[in-house]
């Protein structure tokens, strides 16, 4: 493979089915896997292995420790693994980009690696991060997140399952957006976003229950309403959060669901949005 790589040929290899445009310049020492198509004008650098049926657009870079998972796609300038933007960034250290399956990376989306000794990013699996949107250094994603055009992650933010960041909103580093959270676009996210919320605004502020997004993601009724009634405490009782932790610990039902949400509560550090 690596000396018709060499001669700038497109790659058909009957084994394992890679395809790769003649101008793209991929490393020999690039691990490829079954049925990886690499568009015009790519760049493979040595140390990133990708999945299988991955799909690399034209101009994107992929670089660094980068390690890919399966039927992944990367549209056209998407720049993957390059050096994280941080000054205390040393150039010797080995730092680190995972990535799961099923995601789609459009126009001009970077993410960048760890930083510091075996530092790491981490983005799992069935995410869509549309065009120009960046994930800094040390970020952890989880499944079936959406951040949408020109979104904005600084270093060592955290995204739980099903998150959705708006549009040219920007995530203020060490912040954490809860499960099926949503904060609407153009929005300056400083401090924790709750599970199940609905948060907009300049710094966000909480709205309301992620109705939408709780009843696609099949939460019964009753959870539901349980949830209108701890945001009522949480967001306009006046109460502390530790106290209004406490009273919803005495009143309302706990499933394993609402006990996230207390725990995530709890185990803020930059504070929860209110």
């Amino acid at each position: 493979m690596a000396n018709k790589l060499h001669q700038g040929l497109v790659v058909d290899q009957k084994m394992n089915d890679i395809q790769i445009h003649k101008t793209a310049v991929v490393d020999p020492n690039a691990k490829l896997g079954h049925g990886v198509l690499i568009g015009p004008y790519s760049i493979i650098e040595e140390n990133v292995e990708i999945g299988d049926h991955c799909q690399i657009g034209s101009h994107c870079v992929i670089t660094g420790h980068t390690m890919i998972g399966k039927h992944c796609q990367f549209f056209t300038g998407a720049v993957i693994g390059s050096v994280p933007q941080d000054k205390k960034y040393n150039s010797h250290e080995d730092v680190f980009l995972t990535i799961g399956d099923n995601n789609i990376f459009r126009e001009y989306v970077t993410v960048n690696p760890g930083t510091g000794a075996s530092g790491k990013t981490v983005i799992g699996n069935n995410n869509l991060l549309m065009a120009y949107a960046h994930v800094a250094h040390d970020c952890i994603i989880g499944n079936h997140c959406v951040m949408a055009n020109a979104g904005t992650l600084a270093g060592h933010v955290t995204l739980e399952d099903s998150a959705v960041v708006g549009g040219l909103t920007a995530v203020h580093q060490f912040v954490r957006l809860g499960q099926l959270s949503i904060v609407g676009g153009c929005s300056k996210v400083v401090q924790d976003i709750p599970p199940f919320s609905m948060c907009d605004g300049h710094p966000a502020k909480v709205f309301s229950v992620n109705f939408v997004g709780l009843k696609r993601a099949e939460f019964s009724s009753e959870t539901i309403q349980s949830l209108k009634k701890i945001f009522k405490i949480l967001f306009h009782s006046g109460l502390t959060k530790s106290h209004a932790i406490k009273q919803i610990e005495k009143e309302c039902p706990i499933c394993p669901k609402i006990q996230h949400l207390i725990d995530f509560i709890k185990s803020s550090k930059r504070g929860i949005c209110s």
